[in-house]
């Protein structure tokens, strides 16, 4: 066999993948623990933690556990929490009036939190799925859809107390119109200026918020069919008019701006980065986390080569923040940098 002939190349990208010193070397973005905010469930009681059926190694935490785990993470170098909850079913009604209650579970949580571990960044979600008894985001009118401008005034209100239980970050996740602005407004008036504004902006209406909606208990009482929320939440096929809310929201006084889901949307978040100055956040959620979970477990894919390249794709997109289950998963296995080793050779 004759020897294989040299190709006159003066350009091969390959040499600066041929030793792995020389890939790291010229790898364009890695994963930070700072990048990473850990969502988490919080429930009643002082029992033991709750498995989540369809979210693998996600608990629902009561307080005294929920603190235990987040000194944990935070002595492993966890930066922001956001805390979402579980109400019980006794305490929900068609106007989510528990979301009210200064008393209410997550803000409880939030100032045994703030207390236990001053440094550690608090966001609080605002929105009333988790306390009505239909599921929606909002307050419903007498035909049956949500009303708008009732909701932006619980709503507002809900941010008041969140940084008076020393939430540090509010999160309204309803995609109300003009709620970010009375929101600010409110906490202005009420002395918390320092209070920053996590705005869901572009929130889809996503298929893959089935185990979150288990996690909290949002699920139609009936369990037989899903929430239709499409005359709030955006159409995954509107790329523009995710960048049009985004924009509102960057007016009204937003001092993040957020994607969800994540890796369906990384066009979106690539506009996003490329169009505002803001810090742009994407939410990896309960969807995308267990489809990782669920292939890996039955040996079809690498659970960790998987979840690193799904977050790392996220944040080449243009993600400043990602919201992940994995955090936990990350902080303890320190899988921090680019993806995987690649070991698939096809």
């Amino acid at each position: 066999m004759s020897s294989p002939k040299i190709l006159d190349l003066t350009i091969r990208p390959r040499r600066l993948r041929r030793t792995l010193g020389l890939r790291a070397l010229v790898q364009e973005i890695a994963l930070q623990v700072d990048d990473l905010i850990l969502p988490i469930f919080v429930v009643e009681g002082e029992g033991e933690p709750e498995p989540i059926e369809s979210m693998p190694d996600v608990f629902r935490l009561p307080i005294p556990r929920l603190i235990e785990k987040c000194r944990e993470l935070h002595d492993l170098g966890l930066r922001a929490v956001a805390l979402f909850p579980k109400v019980p079913s006794k305490k929900k009604d068609d106007q989510g009036t528990e979301a009210l209650n200064q008393n209410a579970l997550v803000l409880n949580a939030a100032r045994t939190l703030k207390q236990a571990i001053p440094d550690l960044i608090l966001v609080g979600d605002l929105a009333l799925d988790p306390y009505t008894t239909h599921g929606h985001d909002g307050v419903l009118d007498p035909s049956g859809n949500v009303d708008n401008d009732s909701t932006v005034a619980i709503l507002a209100e809900m941010g008041v107390l969140a940084a008076n239980a020393g939430i540090d970050i509010v999160a309204p996740s309803d995609m109300m119109d003009g709620r970010i602005a009375e929101i600010r407004r409110n906490l202005d008036e009420s002395g918390h200026i320092q209070t920053a504004i996590l705005a869901y902006s572009a929130k889809f209406a996503s298929a893959y918020y089935g185990p979150f909606r288990e996690a909290v208990g949002s699920k139609r009482p009936d369990n037989n069919s899903s929430i239709d929320k499409r005359t709030y939440q955006l159409s995954p096929t509107n790329a523009r008019d995710a960048k049009r809310e985004l924009l509102l929201d960057e007016k009204e006084g937003a001092d993040f701006l957020m994607i969800k889901p994540a890796e369906p949307y990384l066009d979106v978040i690539r506009s996003a980065r490329d169009t505002f100055n803001l810090p742009i956040v994407a939410y990896q959620v309960s969807g995308e986390y267990a489809r990782i979970w669920a292939a890996a477990e039955r040996g079809w894919l690498d659970l960790d080569d998987c979840m690193m390249e799904s977050l790392t794709s996220i944040k080449r997109s243009g993600a400043d923040l990602i919201l992940t289950y994995f955090a936990e998963r990350i902080l303890r296995g320190r899988h921090l940098g680019g993806t995987s080793s690649g070991a698939e050779s096809s």
